[in-house]
Formats: structure tokens, C-alpha cells, sequence
């Protein structure tokens, strides 16, 4: 719900749309794991635990996967940020990896506190990642191989399954995209954020299912 509006953090509901897109969420699931006995993994915050309600699998929920935290901003706009704190909107742009909210985290805090949570993937099999965008990119970017600081740029599209398979050299990726209409909050370094809605995009939590354990 805080997409529809264009404000951040929070612990908001699934938007209708969002109800809609946990409904197909099982059947896109399937089409991309099989019969793969998988273990759902999600946030404490109340929307991926409602993304995740239909998968028929397993769940834990892991307090390191929640959002990253925005502090006093927790509940604004990009509008109200640059406002309220203009200095530290600016900040944010020129340094994003680094930018810490007041009183709350910046990605590299983020990329720190999910450790444990990459160590646990390295150790396991077929789990299912229901989480946030910021935490994604920073799992994304270790499997991936990339540049941590460059995680905060990168375009992990919401509405869609990314299915993720280390091999020896490289890890395999293959996406598949739920059609339910969706709010896209992502944006280019320097541009501003455009809360717009997009057929490719969607305005819930992404899940990430990764059904190998280990990377070469």
C-alpha cells in the first residue's frame, strides 16, 4: 500500500493488486521449480508473510531479511525527504551504498547483517526468498558476483520470480514475470524516483527462489 502512495519503509498491507499477484505466485513458483521440495524464507514485516501465504512450502521468517530501515524518513516520500531533509536527500544520491538514514541503515549496514543469511543459503538448498528490493540486491549482487556498491542501482524488478543457480563459473539466472499491473518504484542513478505504474513491475515484495547451494 505505502507504493501506492509513494511513501517508504513501514509495515504496510499488500495493496489488492498485491493480493492478486500471492494468489499466482504458487502456480509461477511451480512452472519454475517443478516439484522441488522448497523452504519459504521471508521477513518479519507484514507483506511478504501475505505474499508468501499461498505457497504451499515450509516457512521461516528471518528478522535480517527485513527491509532497510529509513529511520526518521520511515513513512515519506522522496517529496517529503527532500524537503524535510535536503542535505541528506543529496547525500543519499551522490553515495547510496554508503548514505545512512538518521536513525536508521545504510546498504552497506544491510549488506553486513545479512552475513548469517548468505552463509544459511551457502549451506542449503531450494530456498525461496520472499523479501524487500534493497535486500535483494545486496543477495543478488553476492550471487551474482557484483560489486556491492554498485547493489543499490541495480533493477531487481518487483512482480517477478528470479530463479537463481550457482554453477561452477557463474550462476544462472532465468525470470519470470507475474501479469498483474504494479506500481515500479525503481530509478536510474541521478534520476527521481517515479512511482508509476508498469506491466513489468510490481509493487510487492520480490522473492527469489536459489535451488543450489553452492557457488563455485
Amino acid at each position: 500500500m505505502f507504493n501506492l502512495s509513494g511513501q517508504i519503509g513501514g509495515d504496510a498491507n499488500l495493496s489488492p493488486r498485491g493480493q492478486q499477484y500471492a494468489k499466482m505466485l504458487p502456480d509461477l513458483v511451480s512452472k519454475s521449480a517443478g516439484d522441488l521440495p522448497l523452504t519459504v524464507w521471508t521477513s518479519t514485516l507484514k507483506r511478504t508473510g501475505q505474499t508468501a501465504r499461498y505457497l504451499p512450502y515450509e516457512k521461516l521468517t528471518w528478522k535480517a531479511l527485513d527491509e532497510l530501515d529509513s529511520g526518521v524518513c520511515d513513512g515519506l516520500t522522496y517529496a517529503d525527504i527532500e524537503q524535510r531533509y535536503p542535505q541528506d536527500f543529496k547525500a543519499r544520491d551522490e553515495d547510496k551504498y554508503n548514505y545512512r538514514y538518521l536513525g536508521g541503515e545504510s546498504y552497506r549496514d544491510v549488506v553486513i547483517r545479512l552475513e548469517p543469511i548468505i552463509m544459511e543459503l551457502e549451506r542449503s538448498e531450494n530456498i525461496l526468498i520472499v523479501t524487500h528490493q534493497a535486500v535483494l540486491r545486496c543477495i543478488y549482487a553476492y550471487f551474482m558476483g557484483s560489486n556491492q556498491e554498485k547493489s543499490p542501482w541495480m533493477e531487481v524488478p518487483l512482480h517477478c520470480l528470479i530463479k537463481l543457480t550457482p554453477r561452477a563459473y557463474k550462476t544462472e539466472e532465468v525470470r519470470m514475470f507475474a501479469d498483474v499491473p504494479a506500481v515500479s518504484t525503481w530509478r536510474e542513478k541521478g534520476s527521481k524516483a517515479v512511482h508509476a505504474d508498469t506491466p513489468s513491475n510490481s509493487a510487492k515484495p520480490s522473492p527469489m527462489i536459489k535451488p543450489e547451494s553452492k557457488v563455485g
